[in-house]
C-alpha cells in the first residue's frame, strides 16, 4: 500500500508480469549442416556434377581396392599350394613311405641272417636318413604347438627307439639266438602301432591344410566382379546424362575411366578363370593321382613287410579269420595290403590322363600279378615244411624268381608314376598361379587412372559454368 498527499492510502499498483524467456533454436550438428549444404548444392547443376564426380571416383577406387585385396589373398593361397602345403604333404607321404620301407628292409635283412647283403643294409639306412631329414623339414614348416608339431616330436622320439630294437634283432640273429625274432616283432609292432599311425596323422593334417589352401585359392572374387559391374553401369549412366545435357557424344575423361574399369574387370575375370582352371586341373590330375599313388606304394611296402614277417613269424602269431579257423597274422595282413594295392592301381590308372602316366601304372599292375603268383608258390612250399624253398622264393637270387624282384619292379614303376604326376601338378598349379601375376598391382594402377579420368571428365563439365 502507498500513502497519498492528503493522507489517504492508495492501493498498490498490480505487479508487472515478466515475459517468458525466448527459447534458443537447437544447435545443429555438423552432419545436419553438411547435409543441408549438399541438398542446396544438388539443386544446381555444378553441385550435381561435383556429387557425381565424387561418387564415380569413389566407386572406381573401391573397385580397384577390392580387386587388389581379393586377388592378393588368392595369389598367396595359390603360392602356398605350389610351394608350401603340397610339398609338405609330399614330405609327410615320404616320411610314411620311408618308415614303411625301412621296416621292410629290416625284415628282409633279418631273413638273410648273417648273409645280409650290403644293398639291403644300405636301403634300410637310407630310409632312416630320409625319414629323419623329412621330419626336420616338416618341423621347420609347422606351427609351434600345432598338432603337426606334436606328431613330429613323437616321431622324432620313436625313431631312435625303433633303430635300437632293429640293431638288437640283428645282433641276436647273427649269433643264431631266437631272441632276435622277438626283437624284430617288437620293432615291427612299434612301427605298425605307434610310428606309422603318427606318420599317417601327419599326412592327414597336411592334406587337410592343402585342401584349405585350394579352397582359398579357387573361388571367384564375386565382390570385386559385382563392384566392377556396378561401377561400369554408373559410368555409363553418367556419360548418357552428359550426352543428354550437352549433346556431346563423348566425354574424354569418362571414356578413359570406363576403359580403365572395363580392362580391370576383364583382366580380373579372365585371370581368375584361367587360374581356377589350372588349379582345378592340378588337383584333379595331380593331387588326387599323387594321393592314390602314394597309398598304392605304401600298400606294396606293407605287403612286402608282412610277406617277410610271415617267414620270420612261422605261425607264432595267428588271427581268427572265420569261426574256429585261424591263419598266420602276417599272411592275413599281406593279403589285405595286396587288395589295397590292386584297388589303388586300378584307381590310379583311371585318374591318369595321358599314356606317360598310364604306362608305369599298367607295368606295376603286371608286376603285382606275377608277385601274387610267386607268393602262392612260396606259401605252398612253406606249408609243406620246405622252409628253404619258401625263403628262396621270397628273398632268393633272380634265378629263384623271388617275390622281391616283383616288389622292386612295382616300387620302381610307382616311383616313376609319382614323378610324372608331380611334374603335372607343378605345371598346372604354376600356370594357375601365374595367371594372377601382376593383377593386384595392375588393378590398383587402373583404378587410380580411372578415378583421375572421372574427375577430369567431370571437371571439364564444371569449367563450362565458370
Amino acid at each position: 500500500m502507498t500513502t497519498t498527499p492528503n493522507g489517504a492510502r492508495a492501493a498498490a499498483p498490480p505487479p508487472q508480469q515478466q515475459s517468458p524467456p525466448q527459447q534458443q533454436p537447437p544447435r545443429r550438428t555438423a552432419f545436419a549442416e553438411g547435409w543441408d549444404h549438399l541438398r542446396a548444392a544438388a539443386t544446381t547443376e555444378p553441385g550435381r556434377l561435383r556429387i557425381i564426380g565424387a561418387v564415380l571416383a569413389s566407386l572406381v577406387l573401391a573397385f580397384g581396392t577390392v580387386t587388389a585385396w581379393q586377388t592378393t589373398t588368392r595369389t598367396a593361397a595359390a603360392d602356398d599350394v605350389l610351394h608350401s602345403s603340397r610339398p609338405l604333404t609330399s614330405a609327410a607321404a615320404d616320411i610314411y613311405r620311408s618308415l614303411t620301407d625301412a621296416n621292410t628292409a629290416a625284415s628282409s635283412g633279418f631273413l638273410a641272417g648273417g648273409q645280409e647283403s650290403e644293398e639291403t643294409r644300405e636301403r634300410y639306412e637310407k630310409d632312416i636318413r630320409t625319414a629323419a631329414a623329412k621330419l626336420v623339414t616338416a618341423a621347420n614348416s609347422s606351427d609351434p604347438g600345432s598338432p603337426s608339431a606334436r606328431t613330429i616330436a613323437t616321431l622324432n622320439r620313436l625313431l631312435p627307439e625303433y633303430k635300437g630294437l632293429i640293431e638288437r634283432a640283428r645282433a641276436n640273429n647273427r649269433q643264431g639266438y631266437p631272441l632276435g625274432g622277438a626283437y624284430l616283432r617288437h620293432a615291427n609292432d612299434t612301427m605298425q602301432t605307434r610310428m606309422l599311425p603318427a606318420a599317417e596323422a601327419l599326412y592327414t593334417s597336411e592334406s587337410r591344410r592343402l585342401r584349405a589352401d585350394y579352397a582359398d585359392a579357387t573361388p571367384y572374387p564375386w565382390a570385386a566382379i559385382a563392384l566392377g559391374a556396378t561401377t561400369l553401369a554408373v559410368l555409363a549412366w553418367a556419360q548418357h546424362r552428359t550426352y543428354r545435357r550437352t549433346n556431346r557424344v563423348l566425354n574424354h575423361g569418362l571414356v578413359a575411366a570406363t576403359a580403365a574399369t572395363a580392362i580391370a574387370l576383364l583382366w580380373l575375370t579372365v585371370g581368375h578363370t584361367v587360374a581356377r582352371a589350372g588349379l582345378h586341373d592340378s588337383y584333379d590330375h595331380g593331387v588326387r593321382s599323387l594321393d592314390v599313388l602314394h597309398e598304392a606304394r605304401i600298400a606294396s611296402l606293407k605287403a612286402r613287410g608282412n610277406e617277410n614277417l610271415t617267414l620270420v613269424n612261422r605261425g607264432a602269431e595267428t588271427v581268427e579269420v572265420a569261426p574256429g579257423e585261424f591263419d598266420d597274422k602276417f599272411d592275413v595282413a599281406y593279403r589285405a595290403s595286396m587288395k589295397d594295392l590292386a584297388e589303388g592301381l586300378a584307381e590310379a590308372a583311371a585318374l591318369a590322363d595321358d599314356d606317360t602316366g598310364k604306362a608305369p601304372v599298367r607295368a606295376a599292375t603286371g608286376n603285382m600279378d606275377v608277385w601274387q603268383d610267386r607268393h602262392r608258390q612260396a606259401r605252398k612250399a612253406d606249408d609243406a615244411g620246405d622252409y628253404q624253398t619258401a625263403l628262396d622264393r621270397i628273398i632268393g637270387a633272380k634265378s629263384k624268381q623271388p617275390t622281391g624282384e616283383c616288389f622292386d619292379s612295382v616300387d620302381r614303376n610307382l616311383q616313376t608314376a609319382i614323378a610324372h604326376e608331380e611334374r603335372e601338378f607343378e605345371r598346372s598349379a604354376g600356370d594357375g598361379r601365374d595367371a594372377l601375376t601382376g593383377l593386384a598391382a595392375g588393378a590398383a594402377v587402373l583404378a587410380v587412372l580411372g578415378a583421375a579420368g572421372a574427375l577430369l571428365g567431370i571437371g571439364r563439365r564444371l569449367s563450362e559454368y565458370r
